[in-house]
């Protein structure tokens, strides 16, 4: 019996870096749909708000833009670049 159980570990060990590449391969195609759907709201120029945006906008407003980014990611979930790309559209706007 402890042999099928060390068997099945190993085998849930040696799958682990297709499950983990398959996943990352998923995030990656989520974020070019997610890139490709901001365009197309830019583009027809419909604002979402989401919640709490409008203390990051008020942020922007401020001048504070590292602590903007900070809320922007806690809000998010974002990347450091995605966040400060998306605060730098708000200073734009």
């Amino acid at each position: 019996m402890e042999t099928a159980a060390y068997i099945a570990i190993v085998a849930l060990i040696l799958q682990y870096p297709l499950l983990e590449s398959r996943i990352q391969k998923i995030q990656r195609r989520a974020d070019r749909i997610e890139r490709k759907l901001d365009l197309i709201l830019g583009h027809l120029d419909i604002q979402v708000a989401e919640p709490g945006m409008e203390r990051v906008v008020a942020l922007v407003r401020q001048g504070k833009k590292i602590e903007a980014i900070k809320v922007y990611r806690e809000l998010t979930d974002a990347g450091l670049k995605e966040a400060k790309d998306a605060v730098e559209r708000m200073e734009m706007a």
